[in-house]
């Protein structure tokens, strides 16, 4: 069962546009970012706010008919209920699940932000919400010389990060905020995503986080091997509250 972590104030006003999106991180891959995302997504059309999902880079996919699908980026799809093209959630997506840039260099391809950045044009139109999900953890590079903190500054879009609470967390969180910080990007918030329910000290890893971390724990969730099936009507309010609403004031965590 998910845990909310309220941090802040809220005050709702429409007299403000609405922010055009968020990056979803994490300290590793397969740590729950298409989870969290898919849970932001849902509670965000749930308050009445236009949102759709986003994987720009995606590695590891199935042939179909219609060409390679990566399972993340349908479960964007089926969680904000799209129905316009694939290729605007997912525009490289690579069969193999390796690193993006070896993936991008196999095939010949050359990940162009100017693309990306059309696509989440496309998705943002009528001033629609994106939730766009990294892929792996925050460092893992896009190409030879370009880093997902290349497109992070290019959409101008804060950063979740989603951290996996097992042995050695604190480690990877800290270290990843810190990189976070140190590329030029802000970083919203944290999720603590508990991927190890026998982990001993829960709550003090948690505290130690929260200690190191200058930006608010907005929320916790249990991980699940079925991401849909652990989402809670109410999962990470205070996330999707602070992103429906673009005077909520971010906290700093203390």
């Amino acid at each position: 069962m998910a845990a909310l972590a309220h941090a802040g104030r809220f005050e709702r006003s429409g007299s403000q546009s609405l922010s055009r999106g968020v990056f979803v991180t994490g300290t590793d891959t397969e740590i729950g970012k298409t989870h969290v995302s898919c849970t932001l997504l849902r509670g965000l059309i749930a308050n009445d706010v236009a949102a759709v999902g986003m994987k720009p880079v995606a590695s590891g996919a199935r042939q179909t008919a219609t060409g390679l699908r990566n399972e993340d980026a349908e479960a964007l799809i089926a969680a904000a209920g799209f129905g316009g093209a694939y290729a605007d959630v997912n525009p490289y997506v690579f069969a193999d699940p390796i690193a993006p840039h070896l993936a991008a260099r196999e095939n010949a391809a050359c990940i162009s932000i100017a693309q990306i950045r059309a696509a989440h044009a496309r998705l943002a139109t009528g001033n629609r919400f994106v939730v766009v999900e990294g892929v792996g953890g925050w460092l893992a590079p896009l190409g030879d010389d370009l880093m997902q903190s290349d497109l992070v500054r290019s959409l101008d879009v804060p950063v979740i990060l989603v951290v996996g609470m097992r042995l050695g967390c604190i480690n990877h969180a800290v270290l990843t905020a810190r990189a976070i910080a140190e590329d030029g990007c802000r970083l919203m918030g944290w999720i603590a995503n508990r991927m190890d329910p026998d982990m001993l000290r829960f709550e003090a890893n948690i505290e130690s986080i929260r200690q190191r971390i200058h930006a608010p724990l907005l929320g916790t969730m249990d991980h699940a091997e079925d991401p849909a099936a652990s989402i809670r009507p109410h999962a990470l309010e205070a996330a999707v509250r602070m992103l429906g609403n673009p005077t909520y004031q971010t906290p700093q965590s203390g």
